[in-house]
């Protein structure tokens, strides 16, 4: 019984902070903190919305029914590739709209890594199943410190969180969790840090 609740609660947790679902959450903390007009809110929330939610989410099921997908957690790695493809041509239309409205620097840094990080794992997926929903969580987490500084880091407790859930529903061991958190914080940080810095007085 103990057990049936621990992986019933781990499908939640799992479920509840897929990848697209942080775009979702961050982008639009971002629009409120950091974009000073109603339409670069309204454009930046849409953009992460349509480019970073939803149509991802539309071809994962897509494949999924059409069965090149064949379960819900996409334990096998090589089912992975062309939707991490596809999601990185939705990131760049995204990227494209956000740079034309002269989305605040720090927001399009961060969306800079939704298509540097993808491409990480399509390289990295060819050998290693690293855990992209890690990926999304570290990533995010980054993007929260260098906005929020060390007030983001009670956060740490939903990366926990979302690594136990994934290793207790048998998608990843503790090595591809662990990997794929540390690698999406600080390749996120470092990127975010240096786009700021270069092209944000430009």
């Amino acid at each position: 019984m103990t057990n049936l609740f621990s992986i019933k609660t781990a499908r939640i947790i799992s479920t509840l902070f897929v990848p697209p679902a942080f775009t979702i959450i961050v982008f639009s903390i971002f629009a409120f903190k950091l974009e000073p007009t109603l339409l670069n809110r309204f454009v930046l929330i849409l953009t992460a919305f349509v480019f970073g939610f939803i149509l991802p989410v539309i071809v994962f099921f897509a494949l999924r029914k059409k069965g090149f997908i064949t379960d819900e957690d996409a334990k096998i790695k090589e089912e992975r590739t062309f939707l991490f493809n596809l999601s990185v041509v939705f990131y760049t239309i995204g990227l494209i709209i956000l740079i034309c409205y002269h989305i605040n620097i720090i927001s399009i840094a961060f969306w800079f890594c939704y298509i540097s990080n993808t491409l990480i794992i399509v390289i990295i997926n060819k050998y290693w199943k690293i855990s992209a929903h890690m990926m999304g969580a570290g990533g995010s987490f980054a993007a929260f410190v260098f906005v929020f500084g060390f007030a983001a880091l009670p956060l740490l407790l939903i990366l926990i969180l979302i690594g136990w859930a994934r290793i207790k529903l048998e998608c990843h061991n503790l090595n591809q969790v662990l990997a794929g958190a540390v690698l999406a914080s600080i390749s996120t940080y470092l990127q975010i840090q240096f786009i700021v810095n270069y092209f944000g007085n430009t």
